[in-house]
């Protein structure tokens, strides 16, 4: 497995690409952003931003977990794509040492679906300047920016697939 990249992306058993919704996930410390693609993995849209639940603890499953989990469900999804933070020189630090530990408590509520973890270096920058770009500033912004982040890490991944 590739540190950033995770397991294979969703194949079938003779290695070939398998069609379906993708999940991109843009986990931020107080909000986690969502977006999706279309069946054939071409452009990836927005959907929702989620509240980080930070509160809950021992076995109880974070309502944050809950709620994408549920969004995956809604939009059978066959495969879920994270976005790993790691530093512009490619280290990893904190940041995804709190990633990997989400994700490895996230995959067991969603398993079987795949989740894979993706270089996620520069997106948050590209969509806030994508958004100043078209003019989105302040309050709306900041509720809007993790989904934007979250279109740019499954987008990204995306387009790396079908090279």
């Amino acid at each position: 497995m590739d540190a950033a990249s995770g397991p294979e992306p969703a194949r079938s058993s003779k290695g070939e690409w398998v069609r379906g919704r993708r999940l991109g996930v843009d986990l931020g410390k107080a909000r986690v952003g969502i977006a999706v693609c279309d069946p054939d993995g071409l452009l990836a849209t927005p959907v929702a931003t989620v509240r980080r639940d930070l509160k809950t603890a021992g076995e109880d499953i974070p309502s944050d977990i809950r709620e994408i989990a549920e969004t995956a469900r809604e939009y059978e999804v066959v495969e879920i794509v994270v976005g790993l933070p790691v530093t512009l020189s490619g280290e990893e630090g904190p940041a995804a040492a709190h990633t990997r530990a989400w994700v490895q408590r996230f995959a067991e509520h969603v398993s079987p679906v795949p989740v894979t973890l993706t270089d996620e270096r520069m997106t948050t920058a590209v969509a806030t300047r994508k958004m100043n770009e078209g003019g989105v500033r302040g309050r709306r912004k900041r509720s809007i920016v993790d989904q934007a982040a979250a279109v740019e890490i499954l987008q990204q991944w995306l387009d790396q697939r079908r090279r």
